[in-house]
C-alpha cells in the first residue's frame, strides 16, 4: 500500500520525506525546564537538518504508584505547550487519555497522541479523530504489529487517515520489553508513517520499586536499528538531568548526549533512503 504523508504543523512525516524527530521531556515539570529543553531541541534539530515536533505530557495518567508525579494537568500544561509553540515556532503534541480532554487539547496541540495502553479504546480514538488533527497512535505493549491494521481501520471508519503508528517495544515476561524491528516494516505496510520510540523501548516497566526502570545505554543502538528498518520518525524523551526527572528518569536521554544519539541515527536513515529508495 502506498505510504501517506502526515503533516503536523509544518512538519511532514512519511512517504520519503526523510527522518523527523518527536522529542521533549517525558512530563512537563516546570515552565522553565520545558522552555529550556524546547530551545535546545530547536537548535539541535536545526544543526542536524531534522524537522522537530515538541512533545511533553501535561498529564501522565498511567502511573503505577499513588504518589507518583503526574504533571501539571490539562489547563496549565496546555498553557505551557502553547508558549513553546508560540515562542519557538514548532508544532506540539501531547497524550490524551479521556474523551473529555480531547476538545480542550485540540485547541492548542498540532497532533494528538494516543498512549500505548489506550490504543484500543474506541471512544477515545473516535473523539480524537473528530478533531481533524493528525494522530500518533502508540502500539500497545500487548499488541502484535499486524493487529494494528484494525486500529488504522477504526480510525478510518471515524473519518481520519492522518494516522502515524509508533513502535515502543513489546512485553517480554515481567519487567522487560523487546523490540521486533520487523514491526516497522509491517506497520508501514498499512500506508501509515511509523515512528520509533527509542526511550520507552528501553524501559523495564515496574522494575524500580513502583516506577519503571530502564537501560538508556541501548537507545543509540535501537535508534540506529530502527532507522535501518525504515522508520519515518524518532521519538526520544530527553531531560537536562534525567537522574532528577520526575517521570521516566531511568530511560530518558541526557540532553547533552542527544546530538550524538541523533547523528548516528540520521546518518543511517540517509544511507538507507539513498541506497534503497525507501519510502519513495
Amino acid at each position: 500500500m502506498p505510504q501517506r504523508t502526515v503533516r503536523i504543523g509544518d512538519v511532514e512525516v512519511g512517504a520519503g520525506r526523510g527522518l523527523a524527530l518527536i522529542a521533549g521531556p517525558c512530563a512537563i515539570e516546570s515552565e522553565e525546564l520545558t522552555l529550556g529543553v524546547a530551545e535546545a531541541l530547536v537548535r539541535i534539530a536545526a544543526d542536524l537538518g531534522v524537522p522537530l515536533v515538541f512533545k511533553s505530557s501535561y498529564l501522565k495518567d498511567n502511573r503505577m504508584s499513588p504518589g507518583a508525579f503526574a504533571g501539571p494537568g490539562l489547563e496549565e500544561g496546555l498553557r505551557i505547550l502553547e508558549r513553546v509553540k508560540r515562542e519557538f515556532g514548532v508544532p506540539v503534541i501531547s497524550d490524551v487519555h479521556e474523551r473529555e480532554e480531547v476538545g480542550h487539547a485540540a485547541r492548542v496541540l498540532d497532533a494528538l497522541q494516543i498512549p500505548a495502553f489506550l490504543c484500543r479504546q474506541t471512544r477515545l480514538l473516535e473523539a480524537a479523530c473528530a478533531t481533524g488533527l493528525p494522530l500518533n497512535i502508540k502500539k500497545g505493549q500487548f499488541m502484535a504489529p499486524e493487529d494494528m491494521r484494525h486500529i488504522v481501520a477504526k480510525a478510518a471508519a471515524a473519518g481520519s487517515h492522518r494516522v502515524m503508528l509508533t513502535e515502543r517495544g513489546a512485553s517480554f515476561g515481567y519487567h522487560d520489553l523487546v523490540v521486533d524491528m520487523r514491526s516497522i516494516g509491517t506497520m508501514r505496510g498499512f500506508g501509515c508513517p511509523v515512528v520509533f520510540d527509542a526511550t520507552h523501548s528501553v524501559q523495564r516497566p515496574g522494575s524500580a520499586g513502583g516506577t519503571s526502570g530502564g537501560s538508556p545505554e541501548f537507545v543509540p543502538l535501537l535508534a540506529r536499528a530502527a532507522c535501518a528498518a525504515g522508520c519515518d520518525a524518532l521519538f526520544v524523551e530527553t531531560h537536562p538531568d534525567p537522574s532528577s526527572a520526575l517521570s521516566d528518569a531511568l530511560s530518558m536521554v541526557p540532553l547533552s548526549e542527544l546530538p550524538g544519539v541523533l547523528e548516528g541515527a540520521v546518518a543511517v536513515a540517509k544511507a538507507v533512503r539513498q541506497g534503497k529508495g525507501l519510502g519513495a
